[in-house]
């Protein structure tokens, strides 16, 4: 017989492995924290990848452009407004000299512009005059207007992340489109070209 007065309840032994239970069960769910972040952090990159950074949504989406009236780019003779960006569809790409990006996706900006296929308006941010006029008169203007936006206050307005991004503008002046990032010859001819003949054929449309 046991000379334990109460069988029911464990003996000293058992406690203390009872005791230490909930201490060994807090270690092993602190070794899975590092695992879960893992996991959390693998399954967000899943979808961010599934994604094209480039085409991030914009408040600005389906309203108006923000009022505004900049005066031309040195060196040019037409500013850019918003009264500029009504009556067809257009381009308003921001870009400025000093944006190594900028560089990457001009030649193809000229060659639209030579193309004749929609118009590009360009909105130069921060940039000083003499710089701006250097970079155009070097790497070719393919803006029918300039806006020089020396103090930034009008890309706030129009939500720009940073430089280069391009707006799809439809003849209501309405913002249809925002790129971030150059333009590639891909985003050009799969997205942006497409949207310009849809939004004309749609603005055809509405005016029968």
């Amino acid at each position: 017989m046991s000379d334990d007065p109460n069988p029911a309840l464990p003996g000293a032994a058992g406690c203390a492995r009872i005791a230490g239970r909930p201490v060994y069960l807090r270690k092993r769910l602190l070794l899975l924290v590092p695992f879960v972040g893992v996991l959390a952090f693998g399954i967000a990159l899943y979808f961010m990848l599934g994604r094209n950074p480039h085409l991030v949504p914009s408040a600005l989406i389906g309203r108006p452009v923000p009022q505004f009236n900049l005066p031309p780019v040195k060196g040019r003779h037409v500013g850019l407004s918003s009264a500029d960006l009504r009556g067809d569809v257009s381009l308003v790409n921001v870009f400025a000299s000093w944006c190594v990006a900028c560089r990457a996706e001009h030649p193809l900006l000229v060659q639209l512009h030579q193309s004749g296929i929609v118009t590009v308006n360009g909105l130069d941010y921060k940039d000083p005059p003499d710089d701006a006029a250097k970079w155009l008169d070097t790497m070719g203007d393919p803006y029918t207007r300039t806006g020089a936006d020396i103090n930034g206050r009008v890309a706030i307005d129009w939500g720009v992340y940073g430089v280069p991004e391009t707006y799809v503008v439809d003849p209501q002046g309405r913002i249809a489109f925002k790129q971030i990032g150059p333009i590639t010859p891909e985003i050009l001819d799969q997205t942006i070209l497409p949207l310009v003949t849809r939004l004309r054929e749609q603005s055809r449309e509405h005016a029968r």
